[in-house]
């Protein structure tokens, strides 16, 4: 009914960027959230950063001042800017959607994006 289709995971220096990307498309009525969350081997899934459809955005503690999400709502997708890249970022970074499809409301997630950082 909704797919993610994710994109922009990678390896990257510690100190360098990457954007993530993900575009959700199905039978959807409408979007509430958007967001990434990520888990690391041994560790739970966690948000890294979500952005409700009025514009309003939380992130984790641990990327404020380095990660910015942001939504395009006319083509239904969402961005995660990460900059100041550590190693501690490396994780599967998962796409997260809250949506009303005719069957109502429900919870979708992407397949997910590697995102390794060396040090």
């Amino acid at each position: 009914q909704v797919q993610l289709v994710e994109s922009g995971g990678g390896l990257v220096q510690a100190g360098g960027s990457l954007r993530l990307s993900c575009a959700a498309s199905g039978n959807i009525v409408s979007i509430h959230v958007m967001g990434w969350y990520r888990q690391a081997p041994g560790n739970k899934r966690e948000l890294v950063a979500r952005i409700i459809t009025d514009g309003s955005t939380n992130y984790a503690d641990s990327v404020k001042g380095r990660f910015t999400i942001s939504r395009d709502n006319a083509k239904n997708t969402v961005l995660l800017q990460m900059s100041s890249l550590k190693p501690e970022d490396t994780a599967v970074y998962y796409c997260n959607v809250v949506a009303t499809t005719p069957r109502g409301l429900d919870n979708f997630w992407g397949q997910g994006t590697q995102v390794t950082v060396s040090s």
